[in-house]
């Protein structure tokens, strides 16, 4: 079959960072291909070069036969090719028909007035040929991010594309929403359109894509066929090593003596008695469906949560409740699950972002920072993360989603402290950056610190843990050992469904 896009010999580079390097590659006409790689690896570049977000320094993008230079995603538009970011960005005070109408609003009066029921309408008609129903007179900012993610769909899909491209689309979905997504995906192919679908979770891969073209370091290592994807393969051609389940090393030690005590820590609306511990050397996992209150937990242990009641003492001292200065004294960090808008100041400098947390620590006077100290710490965790930018000035809006996890890792581990929590660690990173995460807080926990790890990946969770609590409806609902925790029991435990009776 002939190529209906083709990538010649494309080169990127942002800042002296070599994003893509002399990349080539097609795809047929109606297909599904897969990009796979580290973060870092090119392929969110490489789709945006498409999508004539980025032009490439140097190269040729060819489309149905005709060389194309885009000059903007207008340009790219025109020509058939639409994207669905990872990173959402709207307009947050306008409803959802006003963001999906952006750019071509209808009018009436002449041209002088919107036509407010036509655009509700034809924002209804977007959503609805997803399958998804909202309220479009609500602003975006009452929207949660899976929810955003959806508009975000509807937009794209709503431009009648040749060419789609979808940027990791399932980061911000729950279970059932990305499985109506695939389903909406297999329907585009049926109707002819090309798809290029850029995601690290090689099981959705594996379902839509009829091809996989894996980028390393960005350069293009090579294409697999459906019948040739395997995981072995896959990891094998991104990193050029394989990569098996990280075995935790602090379980080799016992641990020590109670660091956190919860007792009866409730919140209105959002959980209520809960009752635990985590002792020196231990990562005790949480476990539970979007919405059991698990974060909500972490926030209010963090002095997030002004209404938070109930006792919590770190190393046996009470901990006041609703101070975040009170937590950050006693040696309580926070890693959050939504990085971008809680964990980083995107547009500072990776240097700003590590020494964040330790400011009070690296002051000469009052008012005045010690800046060789500030670089001497930060420097120094930079290198002992392994953060790929350009330079510790770089911001961190340049960095893969994997590095700007580091960073926000490194804040924490140049404070240092007695209890961590890690929320999310590996959302949105691929499984190189994940396995470093893990090695990393395996690490953390064989030092003497207290970890509380909060994941949505099962096998992360029952992997890394040394016990488990699962949440269900803002409660405890049970407790497993490293022994007892398999997907099966951690699942029922979730969902409240019991073993059936043999």
């Amino acid at each position: 079959m002939s190529a209906f896009v083709q990538f010649h010999d494309i080169t990127k580079t942002f800042g002296g960072v070599t994003a893509l390097s002399g990349v080539s590659l097609s795809l047929t006409r109606g297909e599904c291909h897969g990009l796979m790689g580290e973060n870092g690896a090119g392929k969110s570049t490489l789709g945006k070069v498409l999508a004539g977000i980025h032009k490439p320094d140097s190269g040729e993008l060819v489309i149905d036969g005709q060389t194309h230079a885009f000059g903007s995603p207008r340009d790219a538009l025109a020509a058939g090719v639409a994207m669905v970011h990872q990173e959402l960005a709207f307009c947050p005070d306008l409803s959802v028909a006003e963001n999906l109408c952006l750019g071509r609003y209808p009018r009436r009066a002449g041209g002088l007035l919107l036509d407010h029921v036509l655009m509700k309408r034809r924002a209804e008609e977007l959503l609805s040929a997803i399958g998804v129903a909202l309220d479009v007179s609500r602003p975006m900012s009452e929207l949660s991010t899976a929810q955003e993610q959806l508009v975000q769909i509807a937009a794209a899909v709503g431009t009648n594309p040749q060419i789609l491209v979808f940027d990791e689309p399932t980061s911000s979905l729950s279970a059932t929403d990305a499985d109506a997504l695939f389903l909406l995906i297999e329907d585009l192919k049926k109707r002819g359109l090309t798809l290029i679908y850029v995601s690290h979770r090689m099981p959705e891969l594996f379902r839509l894509c009829d091809r996989m073209s894996i980028l390393r370091d960005g350069r293009y290592v090579g294409t697999l066929k459906k019948e040739e994807m395997t995981h072995d393969a896959v990891v094998q051609m991104m990193i050029g090593r394989s990569v098996s389940d990280y075995y935790p090393r602090h379980l080799e030690t016992a641990p020590g003596d109670t660091v956190l005590s919860v007792r009866d820590l409730a919140s209105p609306g959002k959980f209520s008695d809960v009752t635990f511990s985590v002792r020196a050397g231990e990562i005790v996992g949480f476990a539970g469906l979007v919405g059991s209150g698990r974060s909500e937990i972490a926030q209010a242990i963090f002095g997030l949560d002004s209404r938070a009641t109930g006792r919590v003492a770190l190393d046996g001292q009470p901990l006041a409740l609703g101070s975040v200065k009170a937590s950050l004294a006693a040696g309580v960090g926070l890693v959050p699950e939504d990085r971008k808008r809680q964990g980083c100041v995107l547009g500072m400098s990776c240097q700003a972002n590590i020494s964040m947390a330790i400011l009070d620590r690296v002051r000469r006077l009052a008012f005045l920072l010690d800046r060789p100290a500030e670089i001497s710490v930060s420097s120094d965790y930079f290198q002992r993360l392994q953060i790929k930018a350009a330079s510790l000035d770089a911001p961190v809006n340049s960095l893969s989603g994997g590095n700007q996890q580091k960073v926000v890792l490194a804040k924490w581990l140049a404070r240092g402290g007695r209890l961590l929590i890690v929320d999310e660690p590996t959302r949105g990173v691929d499984v190189g950056a994940k396995a470093a995460i893990h090695q990393l807080i395996d690490e953390l926990a064989r030092s003497g610190m207290a970890v509380i790890l909060i994941s949505s990946e099962l096998p992360e969770v029952i992997n890394l843990s040394t016990r488990i609590l699962v949440m269900r409806e803002g409660r405890i609902a049970g407790e497993l050992t490293r022994a007892e925790a398999t997907q099966e029991s951690v699942l029922r435990f979730m969902t409240g469904i019991e073993r059936s009776a043999a």
